[in-house]
């Protein structure tokens, strides 16, 4: 994303007065439903975004409190300031999960805070071999890491070792339907080509073997929010203009006059549009439910 959403951290005296606050009243469970130290039997995770945090809520079902620490959509993991209440939620929880691979740095000054609470990088359990940071839309991936999460919650709350187990055997049962039906798309649609934004959804056009033709020097000055050269936006609208892409895949969360631009001379020229996101749409609270609207909207455009 490069919207420039940040929070201030709170003095650091303020923050331990939290804490001694927390101490004596054993804490409570967040309107978001965030992890804090308290009595309610339940484990308690902390997740970078809530991407990951409804992934955990997926294997976790009832026996979990997730708090995600970024939960807005217009929210930059990129520049997020942690708080007093992210502090605090990290030093009472039990399992972290981030995304890794430079998405959420800071992510790492909780982890410090959090004691000896087991800690899970999304971006190394999927080990893609690729420098792409986006691996929620790796959807094997995301197999792997809703595997370590119920064996870590295994280990946190035997007596319910089993239900995690079986609960991530059921997610992982949606997500597999989601990449074999990507899968169908590419056989389908052979030799198609897109151009994106930004290259959020790498891996889901990678699943589909969707070739991303966008010049690298557009899609790198975008998500790294500097000026796009001259000629890689030529060739980028030529691509457009003349119909060799069959749809423009777009971040919702990133809005520049260029990219309000580009996706207005794709419309007019008929290819379809294709908005993603890096964390859950509003009013969206479950992962396989996002996902399967992304593929929706994937399979929609190619037709």
């Amino acid at each position: 994303m490069s919207s420039r959403c940040t929070r201030t951290a709170l003095a650091t005296a303020s923050a331990l007065s939290l804490f001694a606050l927390a101490a004596c009243s054993g804490g409570t469970s967040g309107s978001d439903g965030s992890a804090q130290s308290g009595g309610s039997g339940k484990i308690k995770v902390v997740a970078s975004t809530d991407v990951w945090g409804s992934v955990v809520s997926a294997v976790g079902g009832d026996k979990v409190e997730v708090k995600s620490i970024i939960h807005d959509p217009s929210a930059d993991p990129h520049s997020y300031e942690t708080t007093a209440d992210d502090a605090l939620a990290a030093k009472g929880a039990q399992l972290l999960l981030s995304n890794g691979g430079g998405y959420d740095e800071f992510f790492g000054k909780l982890t410090e805070q959090a004691g000896d609470a087991k800690k899970l990088v999304a971006y190394d359990i999927a080990a893609t071999g690729d420098e792409n940071e986006h691996v929620w839309y790796d959807l094997p991936g995301v197999d792997k890491v809703a595997d370590q999460v119920a064996a870590q919650l295994g280990e946190l709350q035997p007596a319910s070792k089993q239900q995690f187990a079986a609960n991530a055997t059921a997610f992982k049962a949606k997500v597999d339907a989601l990449e074999k039906r990507l899968e169908e798309l590419g056989t389908t649609h052979p030799g198609t080509k897109v151009v994106v934004t930004e290259p959020v959804a790498h891996y889901l056009l990678a699943s589909a073997k969707i070739t991303d033709a966008t010049p690298k020097a557009f899609s790198d000055a975008v998500e790294n929010d500097t000026d796009v050269p001259a000629d890689a936006v030529s060739t980028y609208k030529q691509l457009i203009a003349t119909k060799q892409v069959k749809a423009l895949i777009n971040n919702a969360q990133t809005v520049t006059p260029l990219t309000q631009d580009v996706v207005g001379q794709a419309k007019a020229a008929g290819l379809g549009v294709v908005d993603v996101t890096e964390t859950l749409p509003k009013g969206v609270t479950d992962y396989i439910g996002w996902m399967t609207g992304e593929v929706d909207e994937l399979s929609g455009a190619l037709k």
